[in-house]
């Protein structure tokens, strides 16, 4: 329920004179209804005007999203060029799903993903992309599972042809139940949408940090090319090319003006706390592998970090990962953000760029039109 329906006064109770039709009839009293008749009142998220509020759309915040569980662990999504199988944490075998090799447990998100051009996978099998790694807060906790999203049960919803979700109830030591949309757009890129919701004041330093992954298989180049500059410069911004010298080394890039949050000394998860010289200027980044580009798209307000290994799926495969906080969360309230993922043809940064920034601009435009009309709230 949203704090209005929280704060109306039952007409029996009130010492003010309003009739029961009145009250019956007024915004408080539907929201509170559809929240009970949808939801229950213990699940209903609240959505505050938080920097990082959820947009709304998942089958997690959204009741009138309608969906059905998939029959298997994998779902095969075709549009334009792209060939995608997105999967739970359950194993998947070749035969079963169509793929080019067997999918191991405990990775979920982009199984495989193919393309007119290339009919390999970009991603390094058994592993998986977009695949939602880590929940931590900067502390020690997270040595209990130091990855929970992908040990704990996951639900594959098939909302249509092109779009699938992965529900995760609330894990069992986080408490942050989560919903992942993979949408498969006419170009064949993957829009992602990430909403959660913490259910329980488990995050001690007042911020929850998450992480995902995309192990990437055998690329002649391991660096990723994001458009930035040193954080110590006042130098125009120009692309960069970067590989970390190791693992867990200045691995991860931050967006303009933002400093990471409180991390403990020693913390398990090194790419998360170890920031590279330089701030990112345009929110996207890309890798190229055989003749093949993979860019990561993102809303500048979102605050994304991004990060890289260069041995995260193995000495010669890196992982393209990012990772986002979400500061002085509520228990309670629904938090998320959006992404594009696009894999095409590379022949030059030139041709590149302008095939990604219309992405970019997009994603940008639309977040501009939301906060413009104002938050909703049921």
């Amino acid at each position: 329920m949203n704090r209005k329906c929280e704060k109306s006064r039952c007409p029996w109770m009130s010492r003010n004179r309003v009739s029961l039709l009145q009250w019956m009839t007024s915004r408080a009293a539907t929201c509170l209804v559809v929240a009970l008749l949808t939801h229950g009142a213990h699940t209903w998220p609240v959505f505050a005007s938080h920097p990082h509020a959820a947009p709304r759309v998942t089958s997690l915040t959204d009741p009138h999203v309608k969906f059905r569980l998939a029959e298997s662990h994998h779902v095969v999504l075709r549009r334009g060029p792209s060939r995608v199988v997105i999967v739970d944490n359950h194993a998947v075998t070749a035969s079963e799903a169509g793929l080019g090799a067997d999918h191991r447990a405990g990775y979920n998100g982009v199984a495989e993903w193919t393309h007119t051009s290339r009919a390999k996978n970009i991603f390094r099998s058994p592993y998986a992309g977009l695949n939602y790694e880590h929940i931590h807060d900067g502390t020690y906790a997270v040595a209990r599972e130091k990855f929970e999203p992908r040990v704990d049960p996951m639900q594959l919803r098939i909302v249509d042809k092109h779009t699938v979700e992965l529900y995760q109830p609330p894990t069992r030591n986080w408490k942050l139940e989560s919903c992942g949309r993979y949408r498969l757009l006419e170009d064949g890129t993957v829009e992602y949408t990430f909403e959660c919701i913490p259910r329980a004041r488990t995050f001690r330093q007042g911020y929850i940090g998450l992480f995902w992954a995309s192990y990437i298989d055998r690329p002649e180049d391991k660096a990723i090319h994001f458009h930035g500059r040193r954080r110590t410069t006042d130098q125009p911004a120009d692309w960069v090319r970067w590989l970390p010298p190791s693992h867990g080394v200045h691995s991860t890039h931050a967006p303009p003006g933002a400093c990471l949050p409180s991390v403990v000394t020693g913390f398990p998860l090194t790419l998360v706390d170890h920031p590279s010289p330089f701030i990112y200027t345009r929110p996207w980044y890309y890798g190229v592998s055989h003749g093949m580009a993979l860019a990561q798209v993102f809303r500048m307000p979102d605050r994304i970090w991004m990060a890289q290994s260069p041995t995260g799926g193995g000495a010669t495969n890196p992982a393209w990962d990012f990772q986002w906080f979400v500061p002085d969360y509520r228990v309670g309230e629904a938090y998320g953000f959006v992404m594009r993922a696009a894999y095409l043809p590379y022949k030059s940064r030139k041709q590149l760029v302008n095939d990604v920034e219309r992405h970019v601009d997009v994603l940008n435009r639309s977040l501009s039109r939301g906060r413009r009309s104002g938050s909703r709230s049921r």
